[in-house]
Formats: structure tokens, C-alpha cells, sequence
């Protein structure tokens, strides 16, 4: 039977020889009705229709000469595709499944041209047992190496990248002269990125003065040498504008970036004797400061999407340096514009708080204050609410502030508990302190972080020298029912302020009833020379204790009795209603530490889908699932629990008593394992791992389709 097979498989590959043209026309109409994604890349289209006709020849080959197809390898053409995906930011489940579908349609072409050949029921049963051998040997042989080449571009284009990101940070912002930044962006760019680079900013934001209508003015040009294509009409220091409607009008007032290459009319490619352009807008704490191009010429690639994401990303460090430096030469602008950039601009969209906040920079002439707040969404539902104080006023205190609370959200990110992070941050302003020098004075601060999560109704909270909170509990436990709210201030131990070092930080949790008004504020609210805190502290209880559950409307009572109408200190008050999970939306499950209990887990994921509409993802879940257990199980310690959340987005958590923080690593082709937190990173939106005093959570979300969305109260 074995002869009769291989003579049957060689027969097949001879008459399916000459029709290749033919089959790679039927395989590329199957995959292009499948998968849409490849083919709005001209660069890759281009490329398929030759991958496929060398998957096709190879296999033939294959079959004709019964070959090994362990031991075949890909054609040229597949590592090439590969390439051009990894460069065009196709991901690469996009180019697997697209690897699949090409493969499963040749076979099931050589399949039924078996069935011409013979009718012998056994020996087609045969050749088709052959046949499927055959195939997913050559898919599996092939696929790592197509998989190889894909990583090999993306680390290389990464790396590229990463490089010319740091080169950027360490040579563009060096001073506070706003020409000076500007041409250091322009030089970082010709070097070695762009043929020829141009910023033009806004007038006002040299001037500052508005001008009707808007105008920009050259202000840093470079260029490689033999990089001037065409004579620009425009020389530094000139002003000019865009024509209306043209790209670089249309960038500038949108502030979307663009990505032009030769052979679109009317963009900045083409005639100029530029193949490529990128134009991207100056944009700083929302404000749109200018507009930078970057050229290439005919004896360089085209820009790509990888590209543009460089691009933005210089742009943008770029863009904060020139609005730094505006500041510095515009004192008055730069209270204002920090004013604007501490005001959250969108509701921060998730379910455990509804929140309202204020900034409100000091009437003195000393210069804006370091007061600043933020609500963080985290992990299970959960939300972090911050506010903090840097001791001191102008820039410095405006620049420690920044990097202060974008040091809260990094270590939010990663899920410590309040102590913890407070210690992580103070060990932040030592080191800024060691940084900077006895010649900047002491750098301190102080902080208050609290973690609201809406399942239990706990609250988690401490302070490193802030003032407390206030808690307005509803009447009688009554949700948001209008009446009188009792007010108290949390008895607990207030930690040093930050930059002492050494001292510890201590975590107070208490639960809140659904509906409770949560107060955080900077001293400056309580604090003033025309009456002592503890009159500040009653006009806060009677302003929380009043009726209306609205955090924005109790914003403006408590500003209203609170603030005089110069302030000697700046403000950040951070009001938050708390909201509580409906239990429907959770489920939990308690697991042995047996691998046998991944099946159950699976099951239950399942059915916890079903009863929530949520069928649509119970392929992708119960993979979660079964990884995360199965993680659990193998390297954690009993108890182990699985909870599902629904709210705006389906979160897995399995949790344990082992404390050891898992971590994504590439397997290697002979590993045993190694895949599964890789599979989870794939399939899930976001995961991560967050610590508790009895071990770790390990957590997945994804998305919810459009009709299983939760509606949210409004902020």
C-alpha cells in the first residue's frame, strides 16, 4: 500500500505541476475573503501572489519526490513576507492565521485532485492520511522559520528604534532657548533618520501674542549633505503659512500626524524631489506648538509606519522641550498652561468611582506651585485616587511634580499596595535630591494614595505627611438618597513627608458604603491666613454633609466656602463618589491545587459567559483561563481562586499564596514549556501581576463586544 501511495502522491504533483498559475489564483482568492487585514499594504500584496506560488511549487516538490517534510524549508519569498509584515506593524497572529489558511487551502486543492486519480476508497483514505502528515509537517517546519524571521525584523527594528529614542532624549531639551531646542531637533533627525528636516512653530509661541490669522515661523532647518532635493522657498527665520486645505494646514489643526509618499498629488512628496515625507504636529500638554517635517530622498527607503511611531515619538520629547522653554521665557504662560495640563481632559472610564476634580494655581506672584492629583484605573476593577504637594514654587517645583506623579503611575501599574508605593516614591525624591544637588535646596514633598475597590467596598489608603481625607457616608446606609451625610476624618497615622527616607508608611483600609463621598485636597484648601484649620475643617463637614451626591457639584460648594478670592496657595481637590460592583457581574471559583482542575475552571469560565451574554468570547477565555490556572497550579501554593469581573471590559484573575511574580520569557523550539503567560499576551488586551500581603493575582482583560458593554454613570 505504501508504494501505491507514493506512486499516487507522485502522479499528483505531476499533473498538478503545469496548473500552479491556476492554483495560486484559487488559494489567493480563499485567503483574501478570509483575511483582509495584509492586503491594504501595497508593499505586502505585492509579495503573496510570489510566497504562494513557492509554497505551492515547494509543496509539489515535496510530494513528487517524497521527501521529508520536517526537513523542507520555506521559499525565499515567505521569509521576505514575513519582513515587509514585521515592518508594516501587521501583528504577527495576523500572519500565522494567514500561514494557515493558505496551507489548509492547498491541501484541501491536493485533496481533491486525489480524487481524480483514483477511486479506490482505501487508497484515497491512505493519500489523504499521507497528505495531512505531510502538510502540517511542512506548516510546523516552515511557520518557525517564518516566525523567526518576523522577530528577527521586529528586534532589529526595535532596537534601531530604541536607539534613536535615547539619542533624542540625551540631545534634544538641552537648554531652555526654544531655537536652540528646536535646531537640536532638526539635527537629531538628519542624523541619519531624514535627508532634510524642518520646524516651524506658531508665532505666538515665540511672540506670545496672537495673530489672526495664524502664522508659522521657520525656525531650524538640517540637512544631509546632497540632502536638498529642491530649493525650499522658505529660509529661517521667515514667516509663512500653508495653503488651506493642504496636508500640513490639516495636520496642524487636527494634530494628526501624516505619512506622504511620492505618487499622492498634492502632498509634500513628489514634485519637490522628496519620495517620502513625514509631517507631524508639535503638540505639548494639548496644545499644538508647530509643525516638523522629515524628507527623504530617492537614494533612501520610504518611510513606514514604523517610522512614523519614531517620528512621534522624537516629536513629541521635542515638542515638551520647546513648551518647557516657552515657559521659562513666559512666566505668565506657564500658569496657565500648567493649570490646563493638570485638569484631566476626558473622564477616566471606569467603574468603581465617579469622580470631579479642581486645580486652582495661587493668585501670588511666587510662581505656580508642585499641587497635583490623578485617578488611575487599575487592575479587578479597582481605582488608585492621588494627590500630592511638592514643596516649593516655578519650574522646579512645576518638573518634580511631573515626574512625581508620573512615577505614581508607573508604580500603580505594577499594583503595590499604598505603603509600599509611597516608599517606592520617597525613595524617588531622595534620589532626586541626590541628582540635583545642595545647590537646588531640598526637593520633599508630600502624597496621599488611596485604592478603592467596588467589589469589597474597601478602601486602602495612606499618607506621607498629606492631610487626610474626608468621608461623607450617606444617611442610614442609603445609597445616593438625598439627606444629611455623616463626615468624618479617618483616624490614621499620617507617615513622614517624602525624601526623609527610612521611616515607614502604614496602609488603612475601611469599608465604604455604595454612594460614600470620598474628599482628597492639597493644604491649600484648608489652610489661609483669615482662619485657623479647624474653621476650614468644619466648612469642609458642612459642605460634604449637604444633600446632593453630584462630586462635581460638591466641588463648587466646597470651593465656593472654602476659597477666598485670591488664593496664597495653590489647590487640588479630587472629589469621588464611590459605586459598588453588582454581584451578578462577578463569579468566583475556589480551585484544588490539581491539574485536573483546569478542565472545571474551563468549564466554568464557559458557563459564567453563557449566563452573561458573553458567548462571543469563550474561545479566547477559556484559553486565558486554562493558562492561568494551569500557572497557578504549577507554581503557586493553595488557595487558588478564579474570579470573573465584568464591567467595561472581562477580567480573568486567578489568584494564590505563592508570592514569586511570573514573567513573559521567549520558549525556545525545545522547551517544554514556557508559552502560556506569551499566549495570555497575545490573547488579552492588557495582563499583569499585582501583590497582596497572602501572595499574587495574575490578571487578563479584554475587551467586551459592543452589545455586552456595561453603561457607566456619568462623571
Amino acid at each position: 500500500m505504501r508504494t501505491d501511495v507514493d506512486t499516487l502522491l507522485h502522479r499528483l504533483a505531476q499533473q498538478l505541476g503545469p496548473r500552479t498559475e491556476e492554483s495560486v489564483e484559487t488559494l489567493l482568492r480563499y485567503t483574501r475573503g478570509e483575511l483582509s487585514e495584509p492586503w491594504g499594504y501595497d508593499e505586502v500584496a505585492d509579495l503573496v501572489a510570489e510566497e504562494t506560488a513557492g509554497h505551492v511549487v515547494a509543496f509539489l516538490d515535496l510530494l513528487e519526490h517524497g521527501a521529508d517534510a520536517a526537513e523542507a524549508a520555506p521559499p525565499p519569498q515567505s521569509l521576505e513576507l514575513a519582513r515587509r509584515l514585521a515592518r508594516s506593524g501587521v501583528p504577527i497572529s495576523t500572519l500565522l492565521r494567514g500561514y494557515r489558511l493558505g496551507h489548509v487551502a492547498l491541501l484541501q486543492l491536493v485533496q481533491t485532485e486525489v480524487l481524480t486519480l483514483t477511486d479506490d476508497p482505501e487508497l484515497v483514505n491512505a493519500a489523504a492520511l499521507r497528505l495531512m502528515a505531510a502538510g502540517f509537517g511542512y506548516v510546523d517546519r516552515s511557520s518557525a522559520h517564518v516566525v523567526a524571521a518576523y522577530q528577527e525584523e521586529r528586534d532589529r527594528r526595535l532596537q534601531r528604534r530604541l536607539l534613536l529614542a535615547n539619542e533624542a532624549g540625551r540631545r534634544i531639551g538641552t537648554t531652555l532657548d526654544i531655537d536652540r531646542t528646536a535646531q537640536e531637533l532638526a539635527d537629531v533627525g538628519a542624523d541619519g533618520f531624514a535627508d532634510l528636516v524642518t520646524v516651524d512653530l506658531v508665532s505666538s509661541v515665540l511672540d506670545d501674542e496672537d495673530v489672526s490669522p495664524p502664522s508659522l515661523r521657520r525656525v531650524a532647518r538640517r540637512s544631509v549633505p546632497g540632502g536638498d532635493a529642491a530649493e525650499l522657498p522658505v529660509r529661517i527665520g521667515r514667516t509663512h503659512s500653508y495653503p488651506a486645505g493642504s496636508e500640513p494646514a490639516r495636520a496642524l489643526a487636527t494634530g494628526t500626524p501624516v505619512l506622504r509618499r511620492a505618487g499622492a498629488s498634492g502632498g509634500p512628496a513628489g514634485g519637490d524631489g522628496f519620495h517620502s515625507a513625514l509631517l507631524l504636529p508639535l503638540v505639548a500638554r494639548g496644545e499644538t506648538l508647530g509643525l516638523v517635517r522629515f524628507l527623504r530622498t530617492g537614494s533612501g527607503a520610504p518611510f513606514d509606519e514604523d517610522d512614523l511611531l519614531l517620528a512621534q515619538e522624537i516629536a513629541a520629547r521635542a515638542a515638551v522641550s520647546i513648551d518647557n522653554a516657552r515657559r521659562y521665557t513666559h512666566e505668565r504662560s506657564t500658569a496657565l498652561a500648567l493649570q490646563r495640563s493638570l485638569l484631566p481632559r476626558h473622564a477616566v472610564e471606569q467603574s468603581a468611582v465617579v469622580t470631579a476634580s479642581r486645580y486652582l494655581p495661587s493668585g501670588s506672584r511666587a510662581g505656580v506651585g508642585g499641587d497635583w492629583y490623578d485617578v488611575i484605573p487599575l487592575s479587578g476593577a479597582r481605582v488608585a485616587l492621588v494627590v500630592g504637594d511638592v514643596v516649593g514654587r516655578g519650574l522646579r517645583a512645576a518638573a518634580t511634580m511631573g515626574r512625581l506623579r508620573m512615577a505614581v503611575r508607573a508604580f500603580a501599574d505594577i499594583d503595590l499596595m499604598p505603603d509600599e508605593l509611597l516608599t517606592h516614591l520617597d525613595d524617588v525624591v531622595i534620589r532626586l535630591q541626590h541628582e540635583e544637588g545642595e545647590e537646588a535646596g531640598e526637593t520633599s514633598a508630600t502624597c496621599l494614595y488611596a485604592v478603592y475597590d467596588p467589589i469589597s467596598r474597601v478602601c486602602s489608603l495612606a499618607s506621607a505627611g498629606h492631610v487626610l481625607p474626608a468621608v461623607a457616608t450617606p444617611p442610614d446606609g442609603a445609597g445616593d438618597a438625598p439627606g444629611s451625610r455623616s463626615v468624618e476624618f479617618p483616624e490614621m497615622p499620617i507617615g513622614p513627608p517624602l525624601g526623609l527616607g527610612g521611616l515607614p508608611f502604614e496602609t488603612v483600609q475601611f469599608e465604604l458604603a455604595e454612594g460614600s463621598l470620598l474628599a482628597l485636597f492639597t493644604d491649600g484648601l484648608v489652610q489661609s491666613r483669615a482662619r485657623d484649620v479647624d474653621t476650614a475643617r468644619e466648612l469642609l463637614r458642612d459642605g460634604l454633609a449637604q444633600g446632593s451626591p453630584s462630586p462635581d457639584e460638591v466641588c463648587d460648594r466646597l470651593i465656593a466656602a472654602l476659597v477666598p478670592e485670591r488664593a496664597v496657595d495653590d489647590i487640588a481637590l479630587l472629589v469621588a463618589r464611590t459605586l459598588s460592583l453588582d454581584p451578578g457581574h462577578v463569579a468566583t471559583l475556589d480551585l484544588p491545587s490539581d491539574p485536573a482542575a483546569v478542565a472545571g475552571a474551563r468549564r466554568f469560565a464557559a458557563d459564567t459567559l453563557t449566563a452573561w451574554g458573553l458567548d462571543a468570547l469563550s474561545f479566547t477565555t477559556e484559553l486565558i483561563v486554562s493558562e492561568l490556572v494551569t500557572n497557578a497550579i504549577r507554581y503557586g501554593r493553595s488557595p487558588i481562586r478564579l474570579r470573573m469581573i465584568r464591567q467595561s471590559t472581562l477580567t480573568c484573575e486567578v489568584s494564590d499564596a505563592n508570592s514569586t511574580a511570573p514573567h513573559l520569557r521567549r520558549a525556545r523550539s525545545y522547551d517544554e514549556g514556557g508559552r502560556g503567560l506569551l499566549l495570555v499576551a497575545q490573547l488579552a488586551e492588557r495582563w499583569g501581576t499585582r501583590h497582596h500581603r497572602e501572595g499574587k493575582v495574575i490578571w487578563a482583560e479584554q475587551a467586551l463586544p459592543a452589545d455586552g458593554l456595561l453603561t457607566l454613570p456619568a462623571t
